[in-house]
């Protein structure tokens, strides 16, 4: 038995080293775009020039931010006679009303605006979208959540790159406009920055595949149509057509520098939901589309990120494996001195966490320049903690992903919080229920205490970081449940 624990543990760390090693070539790759001084520059296009583009605003049960969403996009600088806005609404709740009323105002003072409302919600927000396309005027296609201001001058600054008649679509990077609210909200920025730099300008600036984010981004329609069109088989529909399109041979083309302000999540129970979704979307995207990565016609380096980039969210479950046998492996190594070596060996693997964490170093070097180094030493720590604690949650998500287990698109509930003095406690959308998930969580906490107790008792230190980690990880994620259910009120 004691082999058997040896060689999957041994098996995970290999797994986690692997994926550790993914990163440090984005992170090489964004470092060598940096020193790159010519850029790509947009087209100038005159008025007379700019093609019509219809903007997609998915909607469901939004009913704090619906109206903030449709003020910020009639903001949009784009002449009028070339730009449509869609509300796609699937809202069964007063969001519905407050949409009819914001579009009509809207309306009334000459934009061309529609309120496209479903009476079911088939295929959810994919539905929404390929629904929406069947009726768009645009020759581009630009899609908003309802977290999302964009900026004014938004279409201005990505339009022009459609000059290049191959591109498909133009993304741009998140911005925060709550990110200061509290630590929730600052570790999830961090980790969102990270992608949104390294990750995405790595794999841009290497030739390879990048990813439509489900938001801020401007799609060819004609690419969304030649790509098979919006698909609801998985819960990442963004992922699953950025895929198809770039293997029918349209390029992506991402714009660091154009930030597109959103809303962060301010609770656990929220931040879960968002998260669920994205990672078991991410398995499903990568059940359906993997075997065609492998066969199509494409460099051995854009299939390898490729295969890294749709199992991204499958190193949650190493992650969680290899956890939670690195307390028998304590008792294992002190019972047995004679399989010492193999510890020894297996450390090297542990140097990809050394690679993870300058890849975010990386990326908060960028983001905070001069004051980096505190930053990243701040919240790097808690954010590798929290991540860790979610690993459960993230996994099982993966896992239902793998395997085929069909649910429902379950959105992330919005809060138009921006201040610290606006409060989220009264938000009807929130889930109001402790899950056997988040007592798993507040058990793995437990244990990893015990795992730390008992290093100290056998003075053995090798992994005690590693168990504080996990320990602080885990409790911070089952209090933050906890306190997201016990002061929501109904």
């Amino acid at each position: 038995m004691e082999y058997i624990i040896i060689f999957i543990y041994s098996i995970s760390l290999l797994m986690i080293f692997i994926f550790s090693l993914g990163q440090l070539h984005l992170t090489w790759n964004y470092l060598k775009s940096k020193k790159v001084e010519s850029r790509t520059r947009s087209a100038v296009l005159s008025d007379a020039d700019l093609p019509c583009v219809t903007v997609q605003l998915p909607v469901y049960n939004e009913k704090y931010v619906a109206a903030r969403l449709i003020d910020s996009v009639s903001k949009l600088n784009y002449p009028n006679d070339k730009l449509e806005i869609q509300v796609l609404d699937d809202s069964t709740d007063e969001t519905y009303e407050i949409i009819k009323s914001k579009v009509a105002e809207y309306a009334g003072k000459g934009l061309d605006i529609v309120h496209v409302h479903r009476t079911n919600r088939t295929g959810f927000k994919a539905g929404a979208l390929k629904y929406g396309l069947t009726r768009a005027k645009g020759e581009l296609v630009a899609v908003f959540d309802a977290d999302f201001m964009p900026d004014p001058d938004f279409l201005l600054h990505t339009v022009p790159y459609f000059h290049d008649p191959e591109t498909g679509m133009v993304q741009t990077r998140w911005g925060h406009i709550n990110d200061d609210y509290s630590l929730l909200t600052k570790l999830q920025a961090f980790g969102l920055d990270a992608h949104f730099t390294v990750e995405q300008t790595g794999r841009s600036h290497a030739g390879s595949f990048i990813n439509f984010n489900g938001t801020a981004g401007v799609w060819l329609k004609k690419c969304i149509i030649d790509a098979g069109g919006w698909s609801a088989d998985t819960l990442t529909e963004d992922l699953d057509l950025s895929y198809r399109a770039q293997m029918k041979g349209w390029k992506f083309k991402y714009l660091e520098e154009v930030v597109s302000p959103a809303e962060l999540p301010v609770i656990m129970t929220a931040i879960k939901t968002q998260q669920y979704r994205w990672n078991k979307g991410a398995a499903e995207t990568a059940v359906k589309n993997l075997g065609r990565v492998l066969h199509m016609a494409a460099s051995k380096t854009t299939k390898i990120h490729a295969i890294f980039h749709l199992l991204n969210s499958s190193v949650f479950i190493p992650l969680l494996v290899a956890a939670v046998l690195s307390v028998p492996m304590l008792y294992i190594k002190h019972s047995h001195p004679e399989v010492k070596a193999l510890f020894n060996i297996g450390s090297v693997f542990l140097i990809g966490f050394f690679s993870i964490g300058f890849f975010y170093w990386v990326a908060t070097r960028n983001m905070r320049q001069s004051k980096h180094s505190g930053y990243f030493l701040k919240y790097f720590p808690l954010f590798l903690s929290v991540s860790m604690g979610l690993s459960l949650h993230n996994a099982l998500a993966v896992l239902a992903g793998l395997t085929g287990s069909k649910s429902a698109f379950i959105r992330t509930p919005k809060f138009n919080i921006i201040s610290k003095m606006d409060s989220w406690t009264k938000n009807s959308y929130i889930i109001r229920k402790l899950t056997a998930t988040t007592v798993f969580e507040g058990l793995l906490g437990m244990y990893f205490l015990a795992g730390i107790i008992y290093a100290v008792r056998i003075n053995d230190f090798g992994l005690i970081f590693f168990h504080i980690f996990l320990a602080s990880g885990f409790i911070m994620v089952f209090l933050y449940s906890v306190f997201s259910v016990k002061h929501a009120h109904s």
